[in-house]
């Protein structure tokens, strides 16, 4: 008898083993949802607003935890140290992310921005970037702006060394240059279009198609873990997408009220500097971020002997939003 128990035990387990994994993923809960919002992400701040991952979720019983980023690279070290399961940054800033070894995969575009330009305050004698040349600026290293002002630098003859970089989060550097305590600032909306209207700083050097995409990141593991959670964020990432599209005013004060901004500064960010009419992230994505990988492999800021094409390969996966429609 007891051999015959022993053999129905083995029998069980042997048959559970042999579940399908699909089928053994379904059946786990997922606890928390680690997930940023950003000001430089509006339709993070209709999520949460409007309470919408936490309704997707409702029924699992999963926690949805909102953790603010003040900029790409804290989205990236939350997500590079597991206390964010997605979060919000620029496709270039998750790049170097990438090679630096923060195994993050971007999966979504929630905007095609113009969030970065070199500002310089209303009385300042810089009109170009090669006046950059043996001055101050401002910029929050591993995010858009420090790349943008990088490339800007190299477009002109100029480096890192011809420059004294002063590293600061966004606002604060948005805070030093109308102090006066630096010459320049590599800027970010809505702190650069707050800049613009209330100090009567000047954006002196602009370049829109050297800003990469805002997309979305999420942590390798748990994109391998949890398949089905990460569509459902992007289902739930595309209903507040479209609600911003038909409700622009509403955004627009949504993000008045978050990012602590008088709403002229929110609808200057909004109507002229962020499309949110891309969601899918494939060729157009990933040619931008092949194109600012080069230009900082040449500027030297990536090491010549990083294969960056294989690196941006690495970082996009198009699986979970291929089959979206605009």
């Amino acid at each position: 008898m007891i051999g015959l128990v022993r053999r129905w035990v083995l029998a069980s387990a042997l048959a559970l083993s042999l579940l399908p994994t699909s089928l053994a993923m379904a059946e786990e809960k997922l606890s928390d949802l680690n997930i940023d919002w950003a000001t430089y992400n509006p339709v993070s701040i209709v999520l949460k607003d409007q309470g919408l991952l936490e309704k997707e979720f409702a029924a699992d019983g999963t926690t949805i935890n909102w953790v603010q980023s003040a900029g790409s690279n804290k989205a990236l070290e939350f997500l590079n140290a597991g206390s964010l399961d997605f979060g919000s940054s620029a496709g270039a800033a998750a790049l170097i992310a990438r090679i630096n070894g923060n195994p993050v995969k971007a999966i979504y575009v929630y905007s095609q921005p113009e969030w970065t330009a070199l500002v310089t305050s209303k009385d300042s004698s810089i009109k170009s970037v090669a006046d950059l040349k043996g001055k101050s600026v401002a910029v929050t290293r591993g995010t858009d702006p420090h790349i943008f002002l990088v490339r800007a630098l190299a477009d002109a003859g100029l480096t890192d060394k011809d420059v004294r970089f002063v590293l600061l989060q966004h606002a604060d550097g948005r805070a030093a240059l109308i102090r006066g305590d630096v010459d320049a600032w590599a800027g970010l909306d809505p702190m650069m279009a707050s800049a613009e209207l209330q100090d009567g700083a000047r954006l002196f050097y602009r370049k829109a198609e050297a800003n990469t995409w805002g997309v979305l990141d999420v942590r390798e593991e748990f994109a391998a873990q949890h398949p089905e959670a990460v569509a459902r964020v992007l289902k739930v990432y595309e209903e507040g997408r479209k609600w911003a599209l038909a409700n622009p005013d509403k955004v627009a004060e949504l993000l008045s009220k978050a990012a602590r901004i008088p709403l002229p500064v929110a609808q200057k960010q909004l109507q002229e500097r962020t499309k949110l009419t891309y969601n899918k992230i494939g060729a157009e994505q990933r040619d931008s971020i092949l194109a600012a990988g080069k230009a900082l492999q040449q500027a030297g800021v990536i090491a010549a002997d990083v294969d960056v094409t294989a690196q941006v390969d690495a970082l996009i996966d198009d699986t979970f939003s291929r089959d979206l429609t605009n």
